[in-house]
C-alpha cells in the first residue's frame, strides 16, 4: 500500500533547454561587443551633433582672443591670447547704453507680456462665456498675420500721432495688451489644470482673480517660465523693430542694431566684432543654461487639449 503522505515527483522536461550563457563563453564576449558597439554608435551620434552646433561657438571664441594680425589668417589657434579686447569692446562709445536699452526693451516687455497675458489665457480656458471660441480664432488669426503687414499703420500711429518715433516705447507698449503667441501656449497648458482645484477654491470664498493668484500661477509656473523665457529672447534678439522706431536715434539703440553698427566701423578687426558677439550671446546663453530645465518642462507639459 502506498502511503498517503508520499510526494508526487514532477514530471521531467520533455522539451530541449536553453544551456545558460556563462560570463566567459564565447556567446557572452559576442553579447559583450555588440552591447559595446551600440553604445559607441548612439555616442558617437550624439558627440557628432554637440559638435555640429559647438563649433560655431569655439571659433567666434578663439577668434575673439586673437590680435588683428593673426584674424585674418588661417590660424584657428591664438599665439597670443588677447583677453583685452573685451575691455576695448565694453569701452566702445555707446556700447553700455546699447546694453542699457537692450535690458529695458527686453525686461519690460516679458513683464508686461506675462501680466497681460496670462489673465487672458485664463479666461479663454476655464470660463464659459458667449464668443469664447470666436475669441480664440481671433488669437490664432493674430499669430498667422505678418508683422510686415502692419509695419506701416503702426509706425504711422507711433510716430505721426503719439510721437515716439526715436525710441523704444512703440515697441514696450504694445506688450502691455497681450501677445497671441503666449495667450495660445498659457491657455493649452492651463487647459490641463484639473477644474476640481478651481472649484475648491471658489468653495473656499475665492474668487476669479484670487484663483488665479493663489490656484493657477503656482501651477502655471512651468509655462510661464516657457512664454518668459521666448519672449525674453524675442526682444533680446530682435533687430527689425528698433531699425523701424529708433535708427534715427542713437541713443536709443539695442545691442542687437548696435553690433551691426559696430562691425561696419571695424570690419577690418575681425577679433573685435567676435568678442562683441560673444559679449551680446552670453546673457542669454546663461539665462537659458541655469532656465533650461523650467524651460523645457513648460514646453513639454504644454498640451494640445481644447
Amino acid at each position: 500500500m502506498t502511503p498517503s503522505n508520499t510526494l508526487t515527483e514532477a514530471p521531467a522536461p520533455t522539451g530541449p533547454t536553453r544551456p545558460a550563457t556563462r560570463p566567459g563563453s564565447p556567446a557572452a564576449r559576442a553579447a559583450r561587443r555588440r552591447a559595446l558597439l551600440d553604445w559607441v554608435a548612439v555616442h558617437s551620434l550624439a558627440v557628432a551633433a554637440a559638435l555640429f552646433f559647438l563649433l560655431p561657438f569655439v571659433f567666434v571664441l578663439l577668434t575673439s582672443l586673437m590680435d588683428d594680425q593673426q584674424a585674418l589668417t588661417t590660424d584657428y589657434w591664438p599665439t597670443h591670447w588677447e583677453w583685452g579686447n573685451y575691455g576695448k569692446v565694453w569701452n566702445t562709445p555707446g556700447f553700455l547704453t546699447w546694453w542699457r536699452n537692450t535690458l529695458l526693451y527686453a525686461g519690460a516687455g516679458t513683464l508686461l507680456t506675462v501680466v497681460s497675458s496670462l489673465p487672458v489665457a485664463y479666461a479663454l480656458a476655464k470660463f464659459r462665456f458667449r464668443g469664447r471660441n470666436l475669441a480664440l480664432m481671433a488669437v490664432i488669426a493674430m499669430m498667422m498675420l505678418p508683422p510686415q503687414v502692419t509695419v506701416i499703420p503702426m509706425y504711422l500711429f507711433w510716430s505721426k500721432q503719439m510721437g515716439l518715433s526715436g525710441s523704444l516705447w512703440p515697441l514696450i507698449i504694445p506688450m502691455a495688451f497681450g501677445d497671441a503667441f503666449s495667450i495660445f501656449l498659457l491657455r493649452q497648458f492651463l487647459m490641463t489644470i484639473p477644474k476640481e482645484y478651481l472649484e475648491a477654491a471658489r468653495i473656499d470664498g475665492c474668487g476669479d482673480l484670487r484663483t488665479l493668484l493663489r490656484v493657477v500661477l503656482p501651477m502655471a509656473r512651468p509655462a510661464i517660465a516657457a512664454v518668459a523665457l521666448f519672449q525674453f529672447f524675442y526682444c533680446w534678439n530682435d533687430y527689425f523693430g528698433p531699425q523701424i522706431y529708433a535708427s534715427n536715434n542713437r541713443e536709443a539703440w539695442t545691442l542687437s542694431y548696435g553690433l551691426e553698427s559696430f562691425k561696419a566701423a571695424h570690419h577690418t578687426n575681425w577679433n573685435l566684432t567676435m568678442a562683441a558677439t560673444l559679449l551680446v550671446m552670453a546673457p542669454v546663453i546663461v539665462l537659458f543654461f541655469f532656465a533650461q530645465k523650467a524651460f523645457i518642462e513648460g514646453v513639454t507639459l504644454t498640451g494640445v487639449k481644447g
